[in-house]
Formats: structure tokens, C-alpha cells, sequence
């Protein structure tokens, strides 16, 4: 991901052997990055506004 003044764009979401990867995005400000295998997903939400920031959220079952 790519922060700009009050936007933020994908530059690149390789998944690794045996996920997927799917995005969202929600305006120009904030990009969702999802990656789900077989038992766990990483999920990055990266803001631009107010500042720019991201985070991660992972869940194994």
C-alpha cells in the first residue's frame, strides 16, 4: 500500500500458497486487504484520513 496526501492506493497483494487475497475500498481514503487461507485470515485496513495509518486484524479457527 501507498499512502498519499489524503488517499491510499495498492501497490501490490501477492498472496502466499494456499490463500486468497480480495480488496475493498471504501473512497479514495481507506483500502481493505484480505487474505483467507483454509484456517486463518489477515486483514489490513489502511486510512488515509486523518493520518495515515494501518492496521492488522488476524483470526485463526
Amino acid at each position: 500500500m501507498r499512502f498519499g496526501e489524503d488517499a491510499v492506493c495498492l501497490v501490490s497483494a501477492v498472496p502466499a500458497s494456499g490463500f486468497t487475497v480480495s480488496t475493498r475500498r471504501d473512497g479514495a481514503q481507506q483500502l481493505t486487504v484480505t487474505f483467507s487461507g483454509d484456517r486463518h485470515r489477515s486483514e489490513i485496513v489502511a486510512t488515509a484520513t486523518p493520518q495515515s495509518k494501518a492496521t492488522i486484524r488476524e483470526v485463526s479457527w
